[in-house]
């Protein structure tokens, strides 16, 4: 892992074997599939529920400060906690919430390499134990909103074209990546593999956007792929270093394994997850958006 940029921000499952009782360590589970903790995880891990954890269920926003802080606060997480995430599907909401608690602007963050998958393949122990631990009082650090774009955002990034005009090229120097399944991008799925409840009004990609569907960044053990291969993989559609980046999914989840690749592997400084991403895009009246199956 010596080749990224930030190797830091990756510890093994040996790593994570080691410090199970570490208590300057938290692992937090968060899945896809929200029942899979109560079938078993690895030990002193607390379960993170994407759906009503993070997200405030009056608005689609992410919760405040203040119900962030007692989240926290409930695990038994200090400002100086280090937190280590893990999951299913090769980690992609384990990055997922990785992006928010960063947004949020705790600083102590991880990403066990290989997630659920490696530590399952490798034999190791799963509980079914639920941890308890003492109450802290977490106050809130300095939020990073320059990690996220919205709408207006994105728009200004792809140079506000007429919302009929399809075909465009992006401002010198801004990348817009979308990194869902290529007949989600080409508008020929209006939603994911498998997931036909979830779709959009409207099918294809925001202008000017490439296609790096996000599993390319990792291995068949789930681990992540070598900096060079994630670089070339990036660079071969234009995505550099010193780009101005926007990365973008369905609902933000897939695409925040990918900005996790770029910000925080490799350091690429200005990355950005469009959260709303195709499930705002797709259903906007007048935003424009590029279909080959349906554009003239």
């Amino acid at each position: 892992m010596s080749d990224y940029v930030n190797p830091e921000v990756l510890v093994s499952t040996d790593w994570v074997a080691e410090h199970l009782n570490d208590p300057k360590v938290r692992l937090v589970e968060s899945d896809e599939d929200i029942l899979l903790y109560e079938m078993g995880h690895i030990a002193n891990a607390v379960k993170i529920n994407w759906q009503d954890d993070l997200n405030d269920l009056q608005i689609r926003d992410y919760i405040d400060g203040d119900d962030f802080a007692a989240l926290l606060s409930r695990f038994g997480i200090s400002n100086d906690t280090t937190i280590v995430f893990y999951g299913d599907k090769n980690n992609w909401w384990a990055c997922y919430a990785y992006w928010v608690f960063q947004l949020l602007g705790h600083e102590k963050l991880k990403i066990m390499n290989g997630g659920r998958k490696k530590w399952i393949d490798e034999g190791r122990e799963l509980t079914r134990v639920v941890p308890t631990f003492e109450p802290t009082s977490y106050v809130v650090g300095e939020p990073k909103p320059e990690i996220r774009a919205f709408r207006d955002d994105v728009l200004a990034h792809i140079g506000r074209p007429n919302p009929r005009q399809t075909a465009i090229e992006l401002p010198t120097g801004h990348s817009l990546v979308d990194v869902r399944s290529p007949d989600e991008y080409t508008g020929k799925k209006l939603h994911m593999p498998e997931y036909p409840q979830e779709g959009a009004v409207r099918g294809g990609h925001i202008p000017g956007a490439v296609n790096v569907p996000w599993a390319k960044a990792v291995n068949d053990d789930g681990t992540f792929k070598s900096a060079d291969e994630i670089r070339q993989l990036y660079g071969d559609v234009g995505v550099t270093p010193e780009s101005d980046t926007v990365v973008y999914c369905r609902i933000g989840e897939r695409s925040s394994l990918t900005w996790f690749v770029l910000h925080e592997l490799l350091g690429y400084k200005n990355v950005r997850n469009y959260d709303g991403s195709w499930t705002e895009w797709g259903n906007v009246v007048g935003l424009p958006i590029h279909n080959p199956t349906t554009s003239k």
